[in-house]
């Protein structure tokens, strides 16, 4: 399959598209900074099957052209996951928070992956049986909230919305949309006392990609191992 991650050099981002390479997958790697990237993803022989693609989650003009140098150098798509996040004002009081930080929070966590979705899609809908795995978080759970880490918490609710209404609208095409809380893994956002390994998820998250895991009819926001996560 032909998949593109977004946030693709570094954290979870690194760990689907190292796995996604040692399965056979030719990987679109969705990169903002291009020159700080290529290390990152072309240190070993699996990455041959890795093709850098400069991507702004946050610039229309960087992702609308994405999805045009793909479409002539690759035709289409089969996967997209919207992987870019970023985790502002942690822990700030609702009163000391700065809405520029909000603001750029759902920038990158839900826009971010509506322009991805809006410029790709139709490369997507091509195939046979697709599917679009966006990167959530039990933060992101309004039966679980927790009164904190309100712009995070709040981006990701908005983009469980998205998937959802997402979900409905590409049934019709056999697309599969799942939201999917990736644990608490070891990343540059999750820090290192967190209990999970980014391979582990990146694992998980390819088996649904691939159909390994049968996910229950009607469930749209799932952890990485394919299990229900209330809304």
């Amino acid at each position: 399959m032909r998949i593109l991650i977004t946030g693709a050099n570094r954290g979870l981002g690194l760990a689907l598209s190292q796995i996604g390479a040692e399965r056979g997958h030719q990987i679109l790697a969705g990169v903002r900074d291009f020159q700080k990237s290529t290390e990152s993803l072309t240190q070993s022989e699996i990455y041959k099957s890795i093709s850098l693609l400069p991507l702004d989650v946050t610039d229309e003009e960087s992702v609308s052209s994405a999805a045009n140098t793909v479409k002539e150098n690759f035709g289409t798509i089969d996967a997209i996951i919207n992987n870019a996040g970023v985790l502002l004002d942690r822990d700030k009081q609702i009163e000391d928070l700065d809405l520029d930080q909000m603001k750029a929070t759902f920038d990158v966590n839900f826009f971010g992956p509506i322009r991805v979705v809006k410029h790709f899609l139709p490369l997507l809908m091509m195939g046979d049986h697709s599917s679009i795995i966006n990167i959530s978080s039990e933060a992101g759970s309004m039966s679980n909230a927790y009164g904190g880490d309100y712009a995070y918490a709040s981006s990701k609710t908005a983009l469980n919305m998205f998937t959802q209404q997402l979900s409905k609208y590409v049934k019709k095409n056999n697309i599969n949309v799942y939201s999917i809380h990736p644990g608490w893994i070891k990343t540059d956002m999750g820090g290192d006392s967190a209990p999970g390994n980014p391979i582990v998820t990146a694992k998980g998250i390819f088996d649904i990609i691939e159909g390994k895991r049968e996910i229950e009819s009607g469930n749209v926001f799932i952890t990485y191992e394919g299990q229900p996560m209330p809304l």
